[in-house]
């Protein structure tokens, strides 16, 4: 077989009909192009809703539960009759970790954690003037939270440096602070269960993007926060560990709630309604996209099929001059190839280009102040798969009218002529 000989005649071919080469070319130009730009955005957009809630949320949420015995005092008697019990109380137990620093170094050294970050949790009285609010204090290692849950990336005002560095500090909520009215280098006062009430001074503002979450929370480093409740410095409410494979949470959370006799919360639990959001956008987007690709592939296929007939003088004087149905089935192959290789390379540079295009376009919301523009997400395998299924769909749409071109006896189509 020439292939050299089938190439240079599919490429004339092609050259000859300019219109319906440009057009089929186009078709998968615009199909390809389509999909990529709207699956990058999708995805995009998906990854930065994920980031919200995944940045946020430890894979393990380690911290002593309160909650009534499994055993009531009435079921360690036999039965005896009438027993009478009066005033059944939960026992008094304390927030804290019992020996949480030991426990830390524990984890520090198992080789499925990346981190354990200790934490303390405190609920307090926001108070400013005659304002009072409701909400939680997080004392946390800011260094670490930096560094293993981008931390710095929710600070809208401040820095995170001032966090750590400074005594009496905290870094208010953007929802808290909207409500009192309060602002950078502004003092507030905070007020424990226990009635100790401190001053604070506001050295930045966060903003997480979940706004239920931002008109309750705030954060100061741990030391002040165990100050804040009267406490030493061996007092810890919770650890937050990060793992190194996060689809281990599960069976590590359930280990260490044997172990310890602490709650844990992996975080598959703590986010099961989001990841089925998250699944259905995925399926959604995936959806629509090969719908995309796979109506390009239609409009190839009766292009295609069009030209044959319009080819058909050429297939009979093809095959009048000693080339195989073989031969014949090859070069309109050919041409669908070519036609799915050029229009999947400029698709390439088009969703590339329209995907730039809505990465620089301004995205401006007060619920995601550091997010300046449309997120895309430029993934290599999306143009890979793009390239790829331009040319499988080019060429399952060129194979049937290449084997009705092959098929084709020239004696019928030189009579009907």
């Amino acid at each position: 077989m020439n292939w050299t000989m089938i190439l240079k005649i599919a490429k004339t071919h092609l050259l000859t009909k300019k219109r319906q080469t440009i057009i089929a070319a186009l078709g998968v130009t615009f199909g390809i192009g389509s999909y990529i730009t709207l699956v990058s955005f999708m995805t995009g957009l998906n990854g930065m809703l994920d980031d919200m809630i995944l940045n946020q949320t430890p894979h393990i949420h380690l911290y002593n539960e309160i909650r009534p015995s499994v055993l009531q005092p009435l079921d360690y008697l036999e039965d005896s009759g009438l027993t009478a019990i009066r005033s059944v109380r939960p026992k008094q137990r304390q927030k804290r970790i019992h020996n949480a620093l030991a426990l830390l170094k524990h984890l520090s050294t198992d080789q499925d954690v990346k981190a354990a970050l200790p934490k303390v949790e405190a609920q307090v009285f926001y108070i400013s003037g005659p304002i009072e609010l409701g909400g939680v204090v997080h004392g946390i290692d800011v260094i670490q939270e930096v560094n293993h849950y981008n931390f710095k990336d929710y600070i809208v005002n401040g820095t995170y440096q001032d966090l750590a560095q400074t005594p009496n500090s905290i870094l208010l909520g953007a929802g808290i602070a909207q409500k009192m009215s309060l602002d950078v280098g502004d003092r507030i006062r905070l007020s424990t269960i226990d009635g100790n009430v401190f001053s604070l001074k506001i050295i930045g503002l966060f903003q997480s993007g979940i706004a239920d979450l931002d008109a309750v929370q705030s954060y100061t480093n741990i030391k002040t926060a165990q100050r804040l409740l009267g406490e030493t410095n061996m007092y810890i409410t919770a650890i937050d560990i990060k793992l190194h494979d996060m689809h281990k949470a599960t069976s590590i959370a359930q280990s260490l709630e044997q172990q310890f006799g602490l709650r844990a919360v992996d975080i598959n639990t703590a986010n099961a309604q989001f990841e089925t959001g998250t699944t259905i956008r995925n399926l959604i987007t995936y959806a629509v996209s090969f719908t995309l690709l796979l109506v390009a592939g239609f409009g190839i296929y009766n292009i295609l099929n069009m030209l044959i007939y319009e080819k058909m003088n050429d297939i009979a004087i093809l095959k009048a001059t000693g080339f195989s149905s073989s031969d014949v089935h090859h070069i309109f192959v050919s041409q669908a190839i070519i036609i799915g290789l050029i229009g999947g390379i400029l698709g390439l540079a088009l969703g590339l280009g329209l995907s730039m295009a809505i990465d620089q376009t301004p995205f401006d919301t007060s619920a995601l102040p550091t997010v300046t523009t449309y997120p895309i997400n430029h993934k290599l395998s999306y143009y890979l798969i793009g390239l790829g299924f331009a040319l499988f769909a080019t060429f399952l749409a060129g194979l049937l009218p290449a084997r009705k071109a092959g098929k084709m006896d020239p004696v019928h189509i030189i009579r009907g002529q």
